[in-house]
């Protein structure tokens, strides 16, 4: 059955234009030609990156963090076996009457125990040091690839002359650069999979998961059809504006604002011009009307520009979201990834402090038989 599903799946006419069987693309004469099997390599370069992203945040990220003034923060608490099984097994936001419970429970009072809860939560929070490393891994991994990109495609001609990409295709030969160009990306975004469980948790981690799954799918397609010259076009187009998010990610961490919001307004132009201009005008022209000058229509052909163009739709939302992050930078001062959960943990605990002082001078004015103004209550007004 399975040899059956196999066969099936490999077939010519899903994959290759018509009259072009696999046999076309053996090896010969010293051309070497892409195969599926070389995909199987970028599994154990996935796991040889994450051995070198662990080198690289203890020997280079973490001096580097901690020369721009990040210092590993050790958070730490008074064990309490009852508020630890009520926090692990109920919940970690507590109602005003859990708290009551707790409290006498634990012979505390209900301040204690809403500070034992917001320590707690504040324990799991992801340090500045560990989102500084990620983004100075994800920087210095754009960085090397982006600078491979632009040398590895300097001086190929279909780099300028769109009509190159699809000159003799699909017997194009695989050249050493696009071999390690399109492992390395792979192996990458296969690493980024793996280590999804161990990085920092934020609210877009299932669209994380789509994306690196996405991705790996679009590359091993194209790399099984043969689109290796177009699909390194549309490997630097998006990697080249990546190095600028992620450096601004990195001073926003240090507490750079400044320089952080000159990066992202870097990036925001980058953006706009390599993935709403470039893309659609040059990439897409190129994969979906320029083929039609050599080929007749085929599956593969129209499944990867399906794919392209879905592509090129987040690309959009994805630009309505810099749009809005850059409005909150132009008005406020202050950039903040609304894709993802609050990037200052301390302003979220800063604002839970300042709740819990207003709580506490509520009741203090209560119990003297002041309002929160400082007026006198009415007689009979207080509250039980």
């Amino acid at each position: 059955m399975f040899q059956t599903f196999k066969d099936w799946f490999w077939l010519e006419r899903f994959w290759l234009p018509p009259a072009i069987k696999w046999s076309d693309l053996e090896d010969h004469d010293g051309l070497v030609f892409v195969k599926p099997s070389h995909l199987y390599m970028t599994i154990p370069y996935a796991f040889g990156l994450l051995v070198i992203r662990h080198v690289f945040e203890k020997l280079v990220a973490t001096p580097l963090a901690k020369a721009f003034g990040i210092k590993e923060e050790v958070r730490k608490i008074i064990p309490n076996p009852v508020l630890e099984k009520f926090f692990k097994y109920s919940t970690r936001q507590p109602s005003q009457d859990d708290i009551y419970g707790l409290a006498k429970k634990c012979n505390l009072t209900e301040r204690q125990v809403e500070r034992w809860f917001r320590s707690r939560r504040n324990q799991e929070r992801p340090c500045r040091m560990k989102k500084f490393q990620e983004a100075c891994w994800r920087f210095a991994f754009y960085l090397m690839i982006t600078v491979a990109g632009i040398a590895f495609l300097y001086d190929k001609p279909w780099a300028y002359d769109l009509g190159e990409v699809w000159n003799g295709y699909p017997r194009q030969p695989l050249l050493p650069s696009q071999y390690w160009y399109y492992i390395l990306e792979m192996s990458f975004y296969w690493s980024l999979l793996f280590s999804l469980g161990s990085d920092v948790k934020r609210k877009d981690f299932l669209a994380h998961v789509i994306h690196h799954l996405a991705a790996i799918s679009l590359m091993s397609f194209s790399w099984c059809a043969n689109y290796i010259r177009s699909g390194t076009l549309v490997m630097i187009v998006h990697d080249v504006a990546d190095i600028w998010l992620e450096s601004a990610k990195m001073f926003s961490y240090a507490g750079w604002k400044q320089t952080c919001n000159s990066l992202f307004l870097i990036f925001s132009a980058i953006f706009f011009v390599s993935r709403l201009i470039i893309f659609p005008f040059w990439i897409l022209y190129c994969t979906l009307v320029i083929p039609m000058i050599y080929l007749e229509p085929f599956f593969s052909y129209i499944f990867l520009n399906l794919q392209l163009m879905v592509l090129q739709v987040l690309h959009l939302y994805w630009g309505y979201l810099i749009v809005k992050m850059l409005k909150r930078c132009i008005f406020m001062k202050n950039i903040q990834d609304v894709r993802s959960d609050d990037e200052d943990e301390d302003e979220e605990e800063e604002e839970e402090e300042k709740e819990e002082t207003t709580k506490d001078k509520e009741k203090d004015c209560l119990k003297n038989g002041l309002t929160a103004d400082r007026n006198l209550i009415p007689n009979g007004q207080h509250g039980r």
